[in-house]
């Protein structure tokens, strides 16, 4: 058995054992000691790597996931071992990343080497309740640890544009019996001023305003236009558009058309805008359009027998339109 120095900086022990069918397997001993396994250790299988663990060392951090798994508590009802003793967990994370949050519970920071997405990592923290912050987190590619924090402070910057700014507007929607809104979002200092004969031609009339430079900013960026779609959709709203276009705010010329007509020239801004509804969407018509078809019934037999369509002997079967033959009893045969 030899000691690996992990790139991360943890120490890790690695030994080979006899698997099934004469295979090794490969078993990661976290933390690394020199002295033998005690009985208090636990084997976690994680992307098909098995970690050795002192479940000691999650007592330092009891709220996570593995802290109340194998901490002092042990809360074991989270997952139950498979038949060789081994707790199989965190599916969906890679064993990369795993080690990762291993050496975390040993010295508090998140190293994420070159090569390990920032993305996944995050993932992973979020599903085993670990913080991930500027403060426990060490990482040579900014960009996406930086990413990440924006991601984090738009989810709740938009958290308080939807208590303080739109949901109030969605509200007063609900009330006047509205299914859906839209809503456009205009600078405090933007002015609207529309010709009361002749409006704009696009429907603007019924958009509701919003007078907000923050959250005009904030719908700047397309990343944080992503973020809050995500969390309306977690808050159960349907038919989210969130996008930027123009907005006619004020008359800029009148033109006098032909026999008296005038026209009102708007001047546009490009301003962000919200659309979306609190119903279920309009499912598709259960209608059955059934195709008119000219019938070929006898619609009198007398008169059939004299134009010979009929033969001698030969009673004709009545024509069934396809709506009694759903809807109705079988026809009886006219022989019976």
């Amino acid at each position: 058995m030899t000691p690996e120095e992990h790139p991360t900086g943890a120490s890790a022990w690695r030994m080979s054992v006899g698997g099934e069918g004469g295979a090794d397997a490969t078993k990661e001993v976290w933390p690394s000691q020199s002295r033998p396994l005690s009985h208090d250790r636990v084997t976690l299988v994680v992307d098909g790597t098995h970690f050795v663990v002192d479940p000691a060392v999650f007592s330092a951090y009891p709220d996570t996931v593995l802290g109340r798994m194998y901490g002092r508590a042990r809360q074991h009802s989270f997952t139950r071992p498979n038949s060789k003793g081994e707790y199989e967990i965190a599916e969906g994370i890679g064993a990369n990343i795993f080690r990762i949050i291993l050496d975390y519970y040993r010295v508090g920071v998140l190293h994420c080497p070159e090569g390990v997405s920032v993305a996944e990592l995050r993932e992973a923290c979020d599903y085993l309740c670990i913080n991930f912050d500027y403060n426990t987190v060490r990482c040579r590619d900014l960009s996406a640890l930086l990413h990440e924090l924006s991601n984090d402070g738009a989810r709740q910057q938009f958290q308080a544009f939807l208590d303080e700014l739109l949901l109030p507007a969605m509200v007063s929607s609900a009330q006047e019996g509205e299914r859906e809104c839209r809503i456009v979002v205009l600078t405090d200092d933007d002015t609207v001023d529309w010709d009361r004969d002749n409006p704009p031609p696009l429907g603007e009339e019924n958009s509701l305003i919003l007078y907000s430079t923050k959250l005009l900013r904030f719908f700047k960026f397309i990343e944080n236009r992503d973020v809050a779609k995500a969390l309306l959709k977690e808050r159960g709203l349907k038919n989210i558009r969130i996008g930027i276009e123009g907005y006619p705010t004020c008359k800029e010329k009148v033109k006098r058309r032909p026999g008296g007509r005038s026209e009102v020239i708007y001047s546009y801004v490009q301003r962000p805008f919200i659309q979306l509804s609190w119903e279920k969407e309009e499912g598709k018509s259960r209608h059955v359009d059934f195709q008119c078809v000219r019938s070929r019934s006898v619609p009198n037999l007398i008169t059939a027998l004299e134009e010979g369509t009929v033969r001698p002997g030969a009673m004709p079967t009545p024509q069934v339109d396809e709506l009694d033959r759903l809807n109705g009893p079988a026809p009886l045969s006219l022989d019976q």
